[in-house]
């Protein structure tokens, strides 16, 4: 870590302490070091450390924890910003930029999708279909929202895909909404997995607006 000059104070400290995370320096998850130390390393006070931690855990970046320590929870304040938002939204207004993304990724998905890519779909479909007859709830919904990340990345547009799993926490809430319906057995994944498969994009996305018009009734 690179020392800060004494006139920068808890601006520079943030501004350093975003830094390392972003870079990775501390990934996710991870404890970062004590304010002693990070006082030391950046050649300031401790309470402009503990000054700049508060702002990073306010914006989402940090989580305190009594008595434990500081840890890093996200790298970006714009993923966390959205995933907020995302907290709060109806199930319906999901389902609506679901519309846009869904479509995007299973029509460019039907035109890029390697051999690896469906094997790991149909690899996914055969967990969610197993969740679905033990009426496993939350598997069911984890599988769901994997077999749809991998539409996303077999779209190989890592913007959508990035766009996609910011989202995936919201749609996992919103498949476990459903409740009972989510469960009931159905073939539309398997038929927009073969669609994508098949290289026909048009029905690809044909199957896509099946599947939310049934999510939208169910819900």
């Amino acid at each position: 870590m690179r020392n800060v000059a004494r006139t920068s104070l808890v601006d520079a400290a943030i501004a350093e302490l975003r830094r390392e995370i972003a870079e990775g320096v501390w990934p996710v998850g991870t404890k970062i070091p004590s304010e002693s130390r990070l006082a030391e390393s950046l050649g300031m006070s401790r309470l402009s450390v503990r000054e700049a931690v508060r702002v990073l855990a306010h914006a989402g970046l940090l989580h305190t924890r009594q008595g434990d320590g500081t840890y890093v929870t996200a790298t970006d304040e714009s993923k966390v910003a959205l995933r907020r938002r995302l907290d709060t939204a109806a199930a319906m207004d999901i389902i609506d930029v679901r519309r846009g993304l869904d479509l995007v990724a299973a029509r460019l998905a039907a035109g890029r999708r390697t051999e690896e890519d469906v094997a790991a779909m149909r690899e996914t479909l055969a967990r969610r279909n197993a969740a679905g007859r033990a009426g496993d709830l939350d598997g069911f919904a984890d599988a769901d929202v994997d077999f749809h990340l991998q539409v996303a990345d077999a779209a190989h547009n890592p913007l959508l895909a990035d766009l996609y799993r910011s989202m995936s926490d919201a749609l996992r809430d919103s498949v476990r909404d459903q409740e009972q319906a989510a469960l009931d057995p159905d073939t539309s994944h398997e038929e927009l997995l073969g669609a994508i498969e098949e290289r026909d994009a048009a029905k690809a996305i044909a199957v896509c607006v099946a599947i939310l018009d049934q999510q939208e009734r169910d819900l």
